[in-house]
């Protein structure tokens, strides 16, 4: 055969795979299920926070405590719980340095995710010390107590929120440091640090009187802890309020409801709500974890736990639903009115599951905050900034995981006011919010948990947010197929869109679209 034929039967092979192709991809985008959206024409369907993605920041980082140790610094041969045993095995905790709040990079990421609230709270918030002088932190605590807060280290919390364009929540040591003889809270603690943050500048916006009281024997070291108790809790601690910091928002009750299975011998939230005197909340707030991580429960606990093979389930995400239908009941009985925050949560309790830091989590994520924007929530805490794998950012190298990029597209286009973009299809999960910044715009985030393509029609020119990985257990994510990392010098990147003039839009299987329209004319977008 002549090099010319050859050649000829090559290119000929060539047009006609391009062919088989072409006729495949479109049988395939046939088969891709196609869901109409005017954007222009969707309705209000509330309105959340400026300040709606938020984070925490434990106290365990800001004081330099035992926290949840790394998957990688667990030794494999240490056997899984056979029960719920939270904070119970001292193996599941590693020391750690106070974090260093006034790093650059740390500080470029956070400003980026603002105006947002921090919350510096967590279990070591319910037993620190506060010593009120300049002095270096002391060797030990107070009896009653159980870590140290310096001046130096508030002050490195109030500098960093002030940095970064974050409003300051909190929680007050109630250990029984601070209780006087008959039992009850008493501000010693609380009050040093308000005057002390007011003294250097600050502003505490918020706080919830402790962290998590139905689990207070773990969080407080306050055995038999109940209802009860709390109520008269909180009755001190509005009096303080009231009478020495009164434009303090007091958030509550703060309980934690984990997989939404109660806690064995614990108080309810609503029997937090209903004691005498009935604790009274300008802020509505718990906290919601769909799962514990097998750091404190076996794998094969099915009531509370999850695997990497649901992390994509309807079933799995859906556990968000029923514990914000619980709270908002709640609310509407005992603080009605009063705006819902969800003051901390992520993937898993306990630190995490393996997989939190993998983009596998960012469908959870970004699911949870569509979800609970339309379903009324106001603001969400996620836990924790930077800290064990549900951290936004790793601890150790402080590079952005995939959660962190989806966070950092929800702030850029995603404005207050939330769209009725029609019920959540199985499968393809579609939302829709005011464009931020840009009046009669509309933005769309579009949710593909299936194995198949889906189809967007909409009925404007479009830009396009893609985001996806190399694999679902990939700790990277890119952005219109380009990864995504922080720049030279920490400078957090742009996050340039592919601009569409079509306006039908193909969702690639088990990936994650934000759609911005700036030209949708919608009238409920100002």
């Amino acid at each position: 055969m002549r090099p010319t034929d050859m050649r000829a039967r090559r290119s000929a092979f060539g047009i006609g795979a391009a062919l088989a192709l072409a006729v495949l991809a479109g049988r395939q985008a046939a088969m891709a299920e196609v869901v109409r959206l005017d954007p222009g024409a969707l309705a209000p369907a509330g309105k959340v926070d400026a300040r709606f993605l938020s984070y925490n920041v434990e106290m365990a980082e800001v004081i330099g405590a035992r926290f949840w140790k790394p998957y990688a610094h667990m030794s494999a041969r240490q056997p899984p719980p056979g029960a719920i045993q939270v904070g119970r095995n001292p193996g599941l905790f590693e020391a750690r340095a106070p974090a260093d709040l006034g790093n650059r990079r740390l500080r470029a990421l956070a400003a980026a995710l603002g105006p947002a609230y921090v919350r510096v709270s967590g279990s070591w918030a319910n037993s620190v010390y506060f010593q009120d002088d300049d002095a270096p932190a002391m060797a030990a605590p107070p009896a009653g107590f159980d870590g140290v807060l310096t001046r130096a280290a508030w002050r490195g919390v109030v500098e960093f929120a002030t940095a970064v364009d974050a409003r300051l929540v909190t929680s007050f040591t109630v250990s029984r440091g601070v209780r006087d003889a008959s039992g009850t809270w008493t501000p010693i603690e609380a009050r040093p640090l308000l005057d002390y943050t007011r003294s250097i500048g600050g502003d505490i916006y918020a706080a919830e009187l402790f962290n998590e009281p139905n689990l207070a024997s773990f969080g407080a070291g306050l055995k038999g802890y109940g209802a009860a108790a709390f109520a008269r809790d909180s009755a001190a601690f509005r009096a303080f309020v009231t009478q020495a910091a009164a434009g303090l928002r007091i958030a509550g009750p703060g309980d934690v409801t984990t997989a939404n299975v109660p806690i064995p011998g614990a108080p309810t939230a609503e029997d937090l709500l209903s004691a005498q005197p009935r604790p009274r909340f300008d802020v509505f707030s718990y906290h919601f974890y769909p799962a514990v991580s097998q750091r404190c429960a076996p794998p094969s606990d099915t009531r509370v736990g999850t695997t990497r093979g649901q992390a994509l389930s309807e079933a799995w995400l859906a556990r968000t639903d029923a514990a914000f239908a619980a709270h908002k009941a709640l609310r509407d009985r005992y603080a009605p009115g009063a705006p819902i925050w969800i003051t901390e949560t992520a993937q898993a309790a306990c630190g995490g599951s393996p997989w939190a830091a993998a983009f596998i989590d960012t469908f959870r994520y970004l699911d949870q905050m569509g979800r609970l924007a339309r379903l009324g929530a106001s603001a969400i805490f996620h836990n924790t900034l930077a800290a064990s794998e549900y951290g936004l950012i790793d601890q150790s190298s402080l590079e952005p995981r995939p959660d962190y990029w989806a966070a950092l597209l929800w702030r850029r286009l995603m404005g207050p006011v939330v769209l009725d973009a029609g019920p959540i299809r199985p499968g393809l999960h579609v939302y829709a919010q005011c464009l931020r910044q840009r009046p009669g715009g509309v933005s769309v985030l579009a949710i593909n948990l299936a194995d198949v393509p889906a189809v967007l029609a909409l009925s404007a020119p479009a830009e396009l947010y893609a985001l996806s990985s190399s694999s679902l257990a990939a700790g990277t994510v890119r952005l219109n197929g380009r990864p995504l990392h922080i720049g030279p010098h920490d400078v957090v990147p742009q996050l340039r869109p592919q601009r569409l003039e079509a306006a039908r839009i193909t969702v690639a299987s088990r990936s994650i679209d934000f759609i911005a329209i700036p030209q949708a004319r919608n009238r409920n977008c100002p």
